[in-house]
């Protein structure tokens, strides 16, 4: 979503008109080139061989500036991208901790890229990261601070309805509505909110866990809430539409975010329009950023103090509320279009140096 609002951000008239390519990976039912909202997307590769089809397409066409995003893997545009462009690298966080799941040879390959390699091959690149957290993990790295801009992620306010201004929908049923939205994935630890949900739901019955995303790890989770005894609690919505995505979080009573790491977390945004407090981990290092803690949400060290928290905020409705409405205040304080506006100067002053370098 990020690079998809500053692509159509840059394409826009106000963002300058260019010629923006968005390239891609393949996914079921994708068509390999696609124009939309002013972009060009163009699809080649899968997980892994997106990489090779991005080089070799890198090194047939050429761009003023190239956005290499590395996510844990660059794409080495500084290497393959024909005429040696300038080229910012976009990354929202450091895998240290999600590596693991790739396996014990790609992720040892995959750590090693990212802590040693490319911090090497980029050693003269600017960076661009989501949230100071993810800064000072760069920093961690060996990239100079002064190469690295935050520019962080805007929010897309859900269409105003007249009859509800404040966004919200009740469960008329009176059940209390958890939420989570995620990608299915394991490093973020869903599991963990449907531990949650189990811990309360003797104090809290009719207590509901929606889970908004999908992902390879659906089925593992669904066992989890199965081998639990609480699957009839927790609703699996898949991936929805914008318009059902808003409706879902403006019911929900709390957002649960578990995550082992974010560089951001945009979930926490889009919960905060609707007034829902975020409960995550303060290990997750870019909700450090998106959550104030004590004031939007509430930060935790462990899953127990998680279940904890998440029992004092449904026995305090006020304590909510307090939470939600300073969550709603601050999410309405970033928009795409900042977002778009940081962006289209950074290059601009990058090719513009570029130039007159080359003179």
């Amino acid at each position: 979503m990020y690079l998809e609002r500053v692509a159509e951000h840059l394409a826009s008239p106000g963002g300058g008109g260019h010629d923006v390519t968005f390239r891609t990976a393949r996914y079921p039912g994708s068509a390999p080139v696609e124009h939309r909202d002013g972009v060009t997307y163009v699809r080649g590769g899968g997980q892994l061989s997106v990489y090779p089809r991005a080089w070799w397409y890198m090194c047939r066409n050429r761009f003023d500036v190239v956005v290499d995003t590395q996510n844990g893997v660059p794409f080495f545009a500084r290497i393959f991208a024909a005429g040696r462009p300038p080229v910012v690298l976009l990354t929202h966080h450091c895998h240290r901790e999600q590596w693991p799941v790739a396996g014990p040879l790609l992720s040892r390959i995959g750590w090693f890229t990212e802590s040693r390699l490319s911090p090497l091959v980029h050693r003269h690149t600017p960076y661009v990261t989501v949230s100071q957290p993810s800064a000072g993990d760069l920093v961690d790295l060996g990239v100079d601070r002064d190469r690295i801009t935050v520019i962080r992620n805007g929010v897309d306010s859900p269409a105003p309805d007249n009859t509800n201004p404040d966004n919200t929908t009740p469960d008329v049923t009176g059940r209390t509505h958890l939420v989570t939205l995620s990608r299915l994935v394991p490093h973020k630890q869903i599991e963990h909110a449907v531990h949650a949900l189990s811990a309360v739901l003797p104090d809290h019955p009719g207590t509901v866990l929606d889970v908004i995303g999908d992902g390879w790890w659906s089925e593992n989770l669904r066992r989890c809430a199965a081998d639990l005894g609480v699957a009839g609690s927790v609703i699996f919505h898949g991936h929805v539409t914008e318009a059902m995505k808003h409706r879902i979080l403006a019911r929900a009573d709390v957002h649960l975010l578990p995550s082992r790491k974010e560089g951001w977390g945009l979930a926490v945004i889009e919960a905060g329009l609707h007034g829902v407090p975020t409960l995550g981990y303060s290990s997750s290092a870019g909700l450090r950023d998106s959550v104030v803690d004590g004031r939007t949400g509430i930060l935790v060290d462990s899953e127990g103090d998680l279940i904890t928290a998440l029992g004092g905020l449904l026995d305090n409705p006020a304590r909510r509320r307090e939470l939600g409405d300073a969550a709603r205040a601050r999410a309405l304080s970033f928009s795409w279009d900042a977002t778009g506006k940081a962006w289209q100067k950074l290059l601009a002053d990058l090719v513009r140096e570029s130039r007159h370098s080359t003179r």
